[in-house]
C-alpha cells in the first residue's frame, strides 16, 4: 500500500533546533517514577488500609482495571487533537496540572480518609492521575519522530530507556527508604509529585515548540485507522510489541507468587523488590548501549539478541536452584529488556507513516504495549489452574507463554523494514 509518507521531521517546514536527549526524555524519567511508586507500592497499600485483606484482590483490580481503560482510550483521542491543533507542550503543561491535582486528591485520601468512602475518593485522584498523566503523554511522544532524524533515533530512544529504567530504580530506592524510615505515605505523594514536576518543567523549558501549522490538506491526507494498520511497517511494529508486552505481562504480576512459592523465600516481598531491582539496574546498563548501536547496525539486530536472550531467562527461573541463581538470572533478563527497550521507541517512530498524524499514530502504537496488561486476568486463572494440578505447573505454563511471546516476536520484527539502513545507504550513494 502506498501512503503519502513524509517521515523526515517536520517535511517542508522549518526545522526547529534539536534538544539534547537527556532534555527531550527528561519526563519519561518522572513518569516511570509515579508509575513505580504508584502501581508496585503505594496502590497495594492503600487498598488493603481501605477496604481490608478479605477483599483487597477484588478493590486493586478494579482499581487497575480503570487505569488500564484510560489509558488504552484517551492516548489516540488526544493524540489527533494534537495533530490538528498543530500543538504539544501546552497540552503536555495542561496534562500535567491535571496529573497533579489527582496526586493530591490521592495524597488526601491516604492521609485523611478510609473505608470505603476513601476508597472511592482515592478512585477519583487515580483517574486524575491517569487522565492527566495520558493526556500529557500522548503529544510527548510524538516528540521523537517528529523532531529527531531518523539516523540519530536509536541514541534518542536509548536515553529514554536509561532515563526510564532510572525512574524506576529511583522510585524502589525511594520505596525502600520510605519503608526502612516508616514515612506517612502521604509524603510518598508529594516525593512523585516533586519530581515528576521537575522532569517536566526540564523538558518543557528545554524542548521548543513544534512547527506543525494545521493545514486542512495535510489532515484530508492523513491515513485513516484502517489505512494504518494496513501500512505494513506499522502493522508488524504494532505487532510485535505488543507480543513483547504479552511477554512481560505474562511474568511480572506474578513474581511476588513465585518468590514465595518456587524459591520458597520467607518474605516474598522483599525478594520480588531485589529481583525486580536486579532487571532494572541491569537494563540501564544496555539501555543507551544497545540504541547507539542500532544506529550502526540497525533496530532489529539489537531485537533478535534482546528477544532471545528474554525468551531463554523466562524458561531458566522455572529451573532456578536458588535465590541467588534467580538474580543472576534476572540480572541477565534485563540486559536483553535494556536493549530491547532501547530500540523499541526508535523502532516505532521509524514505522510512523504520515508526519500528519504522528501523535495519534504513536497513541494508537501505545495501545500494543498498555493492552496487554489486560492479560493478567486470564493468566493468573491459568496459573492457580496448573498449581492445582500440582509440580508448580501453573509458573511453567504461565513462564512458557512469556518466552513464546518474546521468540514470536522476535521471529515476527523481521517483517519490519530496516529504516536505518535505507537512511544511511542514501547518505552514501
Amino acid at each position: 500500500m502506498t501512503l503519502p509518507l513524509s517521515s523526515a521531521p517536520g517535511a517542508g517546514l522549518p526545522q526547529p533546533r534539536l534538544p539534547s536527549p537527556w532534555t527531550l526524555s527528561a519526563f519519561w524519567f518522572g513518569t516511570a517514577f509515579m508509575w513505580l511508586l504508584l502501581l508496585l507500592i503505594l496502590m497495594p497499600a492503600e487498598v488493603v488500609r481501605f477496604v481490608g485483606d478479605a477483599d483487597k484482590g477484588k478493590y486493586l483490580g478494579l482499581l487497575g482495571g480503570i487505569g488500564a481503560i484510560v489509558a488504552l482510550v484517551l492516548p489516540p483521542i488526544i493524540g489527533n487533537y494534537s495533530d490538528r491543533i498543530g500543538k504539544r507542550l501546552p497540552l503536555i503543561r495542561l496534562g500535567l496540572i491535571v496529573n497533579l491535582a489527582g496526586l493530591a486528591v490521592m495524597g488526601y485520601a491516604a492521609a485523611a480518609m478510609g473505608g470505603l468512602a476513601g476508597f472511592w475518593v482515592y478512585v477519583i485522584g487515580f483517574l486524575l492521575v491517569q487522565f492527566g498523566n495520558n493526556y500529557a503523554t500522548a503529544p510527548y511522544s510524538a516528540l521523537v519522530p517528529e523532531l529527531v532524524p531518523t539516523e540519530q533515533r536509536g541514541r534518542y530512544s536509548g536515553v529514554m530507556g536509561m532515563l526510564q529504567a532510572g525512574g524506576q530504580l529511583l522510585g524502589g530506592v525511594g520505596a525502600l527508604v520510605i519503608g526502612l524510615l516508616k514515612l506517612p505515605d502521604v509524603l510518598s505523594y508529594g516525593l512523585i509529585a516533586g519530581v515528576l514536576l521537575i522532569s517536566a518543567l526540564i523538558t518543557l523549558r528545554g524542548v521548543p515548540e513544534t512547527q506543525i501549522k494545521p493545514n486542512p490538506e495535510a489532515r484530508a491526507q492523513r491515513p485513516s485507522i484502517a489505512q494504518l494498520f494496513a501500512y505494513q511497517p506499522f502493522l508488524w511494529v504494532f505487532v510485535t510489541r505488543a507480543l513483547f508486552a504479552l511477554g512481560q505481562y505474562s511474568v511480572q504480576p506474578f513474581l511476588q507468587f513465585y518468590a514465595g512459592d518456587v524459591l520458597k523465600q520467607a518474605n516474598p516481598g522483599t525478594a520480588t523488590s531485589i529481583l525486580l531491582m536486579a532487571i532494572i539496574a541491569a537494563s540501564i546498563v544496555t539501555a543507551l548501549i544497545g540504541g547507539r548501536v542500532s544506529d550502526r547496525i540497525g533496530r532489529k539486530p539489537v531485537i533478535y539478541l534482546a528477544g532471545t536472550i528474554m525468551a531463554v531467562m523466562a524458561i531458566a527461573l522455572l529451573f532456578a536452584p536458588n535465590f541467588y541463581v534467580a538474580v543472576g538470572i534476572a540480572l541477565v533478563f534485563g540486559l536483553g529488556f535494556g536493549a530491547f527497550s532501547s530500540v523499541d521507541w526508535a523502532l516505532g517512530s521509524d514505522a510512523m507513516p504520515s508526519s500528519s498524524s504522528y501523535a495519534r499514530d504513536m497513541g494508537i502504537w501505545h495501545v500494543a504495549f498498555v493492552g496487554p496488561q489486560l492479560i493478567e486476568t486470564p493468566q493468573g486463572a491459568l496459573l492457580d489452574w496448573g498449581n492445582h494440578q500440582g509440580g508448580n505447573l501453573g509458573y511453567s505454563l504461565v513462564f512458557g507463554i512469556a518466552a513464546a511471546c518474546f521468540v514470536l516476536g522476535v521471529l515476527l520484527v523481521r517483517n519490519v523494514p530496516e529504516t536505518v539502513r535505507a537512511v544511511r545507504s542514501k547518505a552514501v550513494t
